[in-house]
């Protein structure tokens, strides 16, 4: 069997021209488009053509470089700066300029709200394009590691433990500085506890203004690497991250908006993303749908009085014990009362009003009434009674529920998981972009308005074509 050898020898011609490095059916040239059309006075970025002095990169050339280099993984600059030397595409794509790393870096950093900007116009662009239609829209959270670490992030109870642990090693040497001053010991010995002494008062000072930041900005916790981020738990455990907000069209699973916050959870998300989106989509979308981390009713109140379909599921539901037939829905309530009712007849009162959990508590009058009941110890096993937690908007939970349950909602929602979900799968596995490489929250959303958009470029290629997509944009 004869193999086939390579000889780097070999004579050969190159093409005449950087042009014909790739086919005219390469992606790259759908990224070149894309960026081409882009109104950048309305990113922010202004290309000014008579400028004087040295020249710079063209910012459009700057931008596609990143759009392509995060498409394909590539995120670092340094990676960026070696594709423009020895990948084929990258050295189309920049008509043979080659940036270093530091410039690279430097106009990500400079321009992160201009970036940020890139996905909207890339949503307006599907609608021209008839790719997005806005009627049905998906909401979806993931987290992403930060570029800090957890150990950098402080709490106030962590604050005042440390606080505790240095007066107290600050009390030792200085004890330990009278006993060898008295002892007349070694005079190394006396400088080594003074530095530590020193130290130990500067480490205090950072924790005092560490504790001062949370008590002034009324917040949780803070990191010292990046302020803005918070703690997040995922499936590899609590780090420091950032909550990215996805919102997706359902025609072609295409991202609408995107959006990075510094809340651990979805809780009161929902309103302010369906909002986003239909801003960018410029009408009211008709139906919203999440899944039930974002069960907060005042957030689904918001969108449900702008006559929008909310299909959202109920979070946790209890359950007794397995007994449905004492389950809260088992209840009745009397409005006029304002009291619930027990399968057994006996009535229980409103005692109290949770104002963080916006929810009023009903108890049973008589405690004993439930001690003496047949079904106590599966109804309840409190020697207080059987106790009922009533949201404000209960009614308009109530409402929501029903409306979820229904056949067509519950169609809706079986699409949510494979639409709004694809997109994180693409730029967490695909893309390998679990983690952010800027700091900050705007260098945060300017990397997910990125990843959003390589996404779209890449669902777009794919239902239009390379040929068909470009002839559209250029159009």
């Amino acid at each position: 069997m004869a193999y086939r050898y390579g000889n780097r020898e070999q004579m050969m011609l190159l093409p005449p021209s950087i042009e014909d490095y790739v086919g005219q059916g390469d992606p790259v040239r759908a990224y070149d488009a894309f960026i081409e059309v882009l109104d950048f006075n309305k990113l922010g970025i202004v290309i000014d053509q008579k400028k004087v002095g040295n020249p710079e990169y063209n910012p459009k050339s700057m931008l596609k470089l990143l759009l392509y280099g995060y498409s394909y993984g590539f995120r670092s600059s340094r990676k960026l700066e070696r594709a423009t030397h020895h990948n084929i595409s990258f050295i189309w794509l920049m008509g043979n300029l080659r940036p270093d790393h530091k410039t690279i870096a430097e106009f990500r950093r400079k321009n992160t709200k201009a970036i940020a900007k890139v996905l909207k116009q890339s949503a307006r662009l599907c609608i021209d394009l008839g790719l997005i239609e806005g009627n049905t829209l998906f909401v979806d959270g993931s987290k992403f590691r930060a570029n800090a670490g957890i150990k950098n992030t402080w709490t106030k109870e962590r604050c005042e433990k440390s606080l505790k642990k240095i007066d107290a090693r600050i009390e030792d040497i200085l004890s330990e500085c009278e006993r060898v001053d008295k002892q007349e010991q070694e005079a190394s010995s006396l400088v080594e506890m003074k530095e530590e002494l020193q130290d130990k008062k500067v480490l205090k000072s950072k924790v005092e203004g560490i504790l001062k930041v949370l008590d002034e900005g009324k917040m949780s916790s803070t990191n010292t690497t990046d302020p803005e981020c918070t703690k997040v738990k995922g499936i590899q455990g609590t780090h420091a991250g950032y909550n990215v907000q996805s919102v997706v069209d359902e025609k072609h699973g295409l991202i609408v908006n995107i959006d990075v916050v510094s809340e651990g959870n979805d809780r009161n998300q929902f309103a302010e993303q369906i909002n986003q989106a239909n801003d960018t989509v410029e009408k009211k979308c008709e139906v919203a749908c999440a899944d039930a981390g974002y069960d907060n009713t005042d957030e689904l109140k918001k969108i449900d009085d702008q006559d929008i379909q909310v299909i959202v599921p109920q979070q946790g539901r209890p359950s007794h014990k397995g007994y449905k037939s004492f389950e809260k829905e088992s209840f009745k309530y009397d409005k006029q009362k304002d009291c619930y009712v027990c399968p057994e007849g006996h009535v229980l009162s409103y005692r109290t009003v949770d104002v963080t959990r916006r929810s009023k508590t009903y108890q049973i009058t008589d405690s004993s009434l439930c001690m003496k009941c047949q079904h106590f110890h599966v109804c309840t096993n409190s020697k207080r009674g059987r106790r009922i937690s009533r949201l404000i908007n209960e009614e308009v939970r109530e409402r929501l529920e029903t409306q979820y349950e229904q056949p067509e909602s519950q169609a809706v929602y079986k699409l949510r998981q494979q639409k709004v979900e694809l997109p994180f799968g693409h730029m967490k596995r695909n893309l390998k972009a679990n983690s952010f490489l800027m700091r900050g929250r705007d260098g945060a959303k300017a990397e997910a308005s990125l990843l959003a958009t390589s996404f779209n470029m890449a669902r777009m290629i794919t239902i239009l074509g390379i040929p068909v997509l470009i002839e559209k944009l250029i159009s």
